[in-house]
């Protein structure tokens, strides 16, 4: 593991940064508000591997309070995505600014919207607080029609990226978005990836899954000046889904919590890679991360035994059609 630690602000100015600071208002320190806040954009997933259902787990298991905002609906399974089914701009606008007016929101995290016109509507809120740090990440759209994906990725770089505070994407993903005419004779590292995306605004970049020798992957949080954080980890055996929704709202729980983006982004690698070791297959595809994994007994082997285990048992179904 390498980490390099971003300066504190007594270190004065340095040219390897981009200068950008992730300032976040905590709320004030007393019962009724002890929970960081996270506004969350994301489409409905059934399966629960990723979508507002991997937010929610993974931001409440760090310790902050999620105010999901449904941007749309998936039909999918744990194997595949097979539609979209997205909000009109005016329902995911109305419900981000209704509940905008009453909880100070300490970060924004952007899932999938959907549509170019969500987008929009996201990019304009995002400006009006100027102030919210934004963390937005970028899922492999590939099951999606050609046509669609163009004017999603479209909409995306032009309104949201300048809004961007940390891009989270995988390095595949994000390589062929940003540096789609890349003719190298290597693939592009994440200063590469970083630099693209700082064109656009964006000053900070977590690219994760760059494919390293001996089985293991690379995750580099990088700004167009410098690589300021790397996590190396071993590959696993299992297909999963829903590990970027779920790294991504782990950091943004974090930000919104006050730690600092180094730190951040260590501790929700960490949390992700624990997560896929404790996966499960709930269906007949891929596995699903186990968000909370440290609620599990300690002991796997201890079992209940069959006379306090019936006292829970639930009553048979009787009803009849």
């Amino acid at each position: 593991m390498k980490t390099f630690l971003l300066p504190t602000k007594e270190s004065g100015p340095t040219d390897d940064l981009s200068g950008a600071e992730i300032e976040v208002e905590k709320p004030e320190d007393d019962d009724q508000a002890a929970l960081p806040c996270v506004l969350v954009f994301n489409s409905s997933d059934p399966s629960g591997a990723g979508g507002l259902a991997a937010d929610a787990l993974a931001i409440a298991s760090v310790g902050a309070h999620m105010l999901p905002v449904v941007t749309g609906a998936y039909a999918r399974d744990t194997a595949e995505i097979f539609d979209h089914f997205p909000f009109d701009e005016e329902a995911v606008s109305e419900q981000a600014r209704t509940v905008l007016e009453d909880v100070e929101v300490q970060l924004i995290k952007v899932g999938f919207a959907g549509t170019p016109e969500n987008l929009s509507e996201i990019a304009e809120i995002a400006s009006d607080y100027p102030e919210v740090p934004v963390v937005a990440y970028m899922p492999n759209l590939s099951w999606w029609e050609e046509d669609k994906i163009e004017a999603y990725l479209d909409a995306f770089r032009e309104l949201v990226l300048p809004q961007t505070t940390v891009l989270v994407g995988n390095h595949s993903t994000l390589w062929r978005w940003l540096l789609p005419d890349w003719s190298g004779d290597r693939p592009p590292t994440a200063r590469d990836v970083a630099r693209a995306a700082g064109e656009q605004g964006v000053p900070y970049t977590l690219v994760t899954g760059l494919v390293l020798p001996d089985q293991f992957f690379d995750n580099v949080l990088a700004s167009p000046q410098t690589v300021l954080a790397s996590e190396k980890y071993e590959r696993l055996e299992a297909v999963f889904s829903g590990a970027g929704d779920t790294l991504s709202a782990t950091l943004s729980a974090l930000l919104a919590a006050g730690t600092d983006l180094v730190a951040a982004t260590t501790e929700s690698l960490s949390y992700m890679d624990r997560c896929l070791d404790a996966g499960f297959r709930p269906g007949m595809g891929h596995v699903v991360p186990d968000r909370l994994f440290w609620a599990q007994p300690e002991d796997e082997d201890s079992e209940p035994d069959a006379e306090e285990a019936s006292d829970f048992a639930l009553p048979p179904h009787e009803t009849r059609h």
